[in-house]
């Protein structure tokens, strides 16, 4: 029997986000570490969170090109299980030789050409679609990825299939591309950095195709 798609839930900034994802059995909940992001958490605000539920889903922390410093202080504050970011393959590096912590690689993807080497030193990866002219971050922009182009991708690394996925489409969506699990953030808000407990659930029940 194949393994159950897994799900995470980014963008958690609020209690009642946080305690839906737990109880609903998230793989693992996002705290996102950009303060152009409507998601945006503070390092306190995100460990206050954190501490309502022991155990659980793993943490993974969302930065964008951060620097040492930046990550440092968020670990000061509370615990991550992975780091998800948004940079170069060689400021990604870096990072992992510093902390040592699992680290995603989140990247938009258009072709063939936009996709990572097999040899990039990740260990896994979030693909999304490109972020539009003028967008002012590089992901969590509501737009859906291109499912052909991933459906013919192949890595040997864990991967999350992210980008304009919703309770409705995320079934189709995994199903097409084949990705092992699925990311989401805006797909379950009613407004942007408001999450719905409600849309949470039926997006956790859809990917792991409980009745």
């Amino acid at each position: 029997m194949a393994p159950s798609p897994k799900v995470k839930i980014c963008g958690i900034n609020s209690p009642a986000a946080l305690d839906a994802a737990v109880e609903a059995s998230a793989d693992f909940i996002g705290f996102v570490f950009f303060p152009a992001s409507p998601r945006f958490a503070s390092p306190a605000a995100a460990a206050a969170l954190s501490a309502r539920h022991a155990g659980g889903p793993k943490r993974v922390g969302l930065f964008v090109n951060p620097g040492f410093d930046e990550i440092e202080e968020v670990l000061q504050a509370l615990t991550l299980d992975i780091l998800q970011i948004y940079a170069p393959p060689a400021q990604i590096a870096a990072l992992k030789f510093r902390f040592g912590l699992p680290i995603w690689r989140a990247l938009g993807a258009a072709t063939p050409a936009d996709l990572p080497a097999q040899d990039e030193p990740v260990d896994g990866y979030v693909i999304e679609a490109k972020p539009p002219p003028g967008a002012t971050r590089p992901g969590g922009n509501a737009i859906t990825a291109d499912w052909d182009l991933l459906s013919a991708w192949n890595t040997p690394k864990f991967w999350l299939l992210a980008g304009g996925l919703t309770p409705d489409n995320v079934a189709a969506a995994l199903a097409k591309t084949g990705a092992p699990g699925a990311d989401v953030s805006s797909g379950v808000e009613t407004v942007p950095g408001v999450k719905s407990p409600e849309l949470i659930r039926k997006f956790i029940k859809e990917v792991k195709g409980k009745n």
